[in-house]
């Protein structure tokens, strides 16, 4: 299982599963994230804290703990 955190910077993916419960994960999904959608990774913050992606057409800035709930491939 590879999860958005792990994935490099310049590299296109897309979203297999939403792991998480409750309101963080329709948090998630509520960002555009849903199954099926293709994810390109911009930027990483010199300590890994956010990370900046690009989701249908716009910027979008995750923290680790919620990137590792998207499952990827």
């Amino acid at each position: 299982m590879k999860t958005l955190r792990q994935v490099k910077i310049g590299e296109t993916v897309k979203v297999v599963k939403l792991h998480g419960e409750g309101a963080v994960k329709r948090r998630i999904m509520d960002m555009g994230l849903t199954r099926g959608t293709e994810v390109y990774v911009r930027k990483v913050a010199p300590l890994g804290d956010p990370i900046e992606v690009t989701v249908r057409g716009y910027e979008l800035s995750l923290r680790k703990a919620d990137a590792e709930m998207i499952e990827v491939e």
